[in-house]
């Protein structure tokens, strides 16, 4: 395609509610920095049914537009109408590069455009970069099974397209102005849709539940020992009123499902919190939670790595800390 813009757009994703997901909200940040450095305006896309909501809040958030499809055919998300959709705005308004969520829907949606549109995809970055010389981005992404990143363009094809994994940006702060609302009028043929979602089960309600959105995560690692160091984990979590994550070795070693791991293989948190409960530290690890504000490690071994990334770190048994840390914090609660 034709490049007439050198605007750079952010998917927001949106709850069955209609609000924005914050996973999508947090591209605004990166994404206000690679338009203002390739000279276009950010502009924030928004596919869905009852979506005023999400489309005032990224209104607030720093874009010069908003881009806003809304229709009944779009209140579940779907490959066939959402992409329509998307490929409609493009072909109209011709963007230079798309920022989606890693998501379950980014990770659907984005090879599909990709393919349609003819044009290079990055999936699961951990870095943007914004190269004037190839007037790029540079997309920095995990390779070899997470254990590399590597860094890649998309000189030639527009619009350059990539997913960024949740939690390595936080939202941006409200601007003073508030961008412009576009209502876009595009319909899809419900009959055309070839996926129908019969029920949504909810069946695990428990600290694994917005692991990417928690404020505090309490994390095990292969030095948790098993279930009961764990079960440790857990209680502390309970007291903190946090998030339960894991590392590959924990996963790996069936202590806990996958939905819980924190990694380039896993998934990516920031939360104000982090404590690495017997986590040696591998650069897997690292990657998907260096952007907590405040990370906090326990390891009997003072040699583990993980202690050159905390901003606190105990040297000590988690059997014999744990325990002194949910009684500490159950006795402050109480007095």
């Amino acid at each position: 395609m034709d490049v007439t813009t050198k605007d750079l757009w952010v998917w927001i994703e949106t709850h069955e509610d209609g609000s924005a997901r914050n996973t999508s909200l947090e591209l605004l940040t990166p994404g206000r920095g690679l338009a203002d450095s390739q000279g276009g305006r950010l502009v924030a896309v928004i596919i869905g049914c009852g979506v005023r909501a999400a489309a005032e809040e990224a209104a607030r958030l720093g874009t010069d537009q908003v881009l806003c499809i809304d229709g009944a055919e779009f209140r579940q998300y779907s490959t066939d109408a959402y992409t329509a959709a998307l490929d409609h705005l493009v072909e109209h308004y011709s963007p230079t590069a798309i920022l989606m969520s890693n998501t379950l829907n980014g990770q659907d949606m984005a090879p599909r455009l990709a393919g349609r549109l003819q044009t290079g995809l990055f999936s699961g970055c951990t870095g943007l970069a914004f190269d004037p010389d190839r007037d790029c981005i540079v997309w920095t992404h995990p390779v070899l099974s997470g254990s590399r990143t590597a860094q890649g363009t998309c000189p030639r094809c527009r619009p350059q397209l990539g997913t960024v994994r949740p939690g390595l940006f936080e939202k941006p702060r409200p601007a003073s102005a508030q961008a412009e609302i576009v209502k876009v009028s595009f319909s899809f043929p419900a009959d055309a849709i070839r996926t129908e979602l019969l029920e949504v089960i909810h069946a695990c309600r428990d600290q694994q539940a917005g692991l990417q959105d928690a404020d505090i995560v309490v994390a095990g690692g292969y030095g948790a020992g098993g279930a009961q160091g764990f079960a440790l984990i857990r209680q502390l979590a309970d007291a903190l009123g946090a998030a339960v994550g894991a590392s590959r070795a924990a996963v790996d070693a069936g202590w806990i499902s996958p939905s819980h791991q924190v990694g380039l293989s896993g998934k990516t948190v920031g939360p104000r919190l982090y404590l690495a409960c017997g986590i040696s530290g591998a650069y897997q690890h690292l990657a998907g939670m260096d952007a907590s504000q405040v990370i906090v490690a326990i390891n009997k071994d003072p040699d583990a790595p993980i202690f050159k990334a905390a901003h606190y770190g105990v040297v000590g048994d988690l059997f014999e800390v744990l325990p002194a840390l949910i009684a500490g914090i159950k006795q402050r609660k109480n007095s």
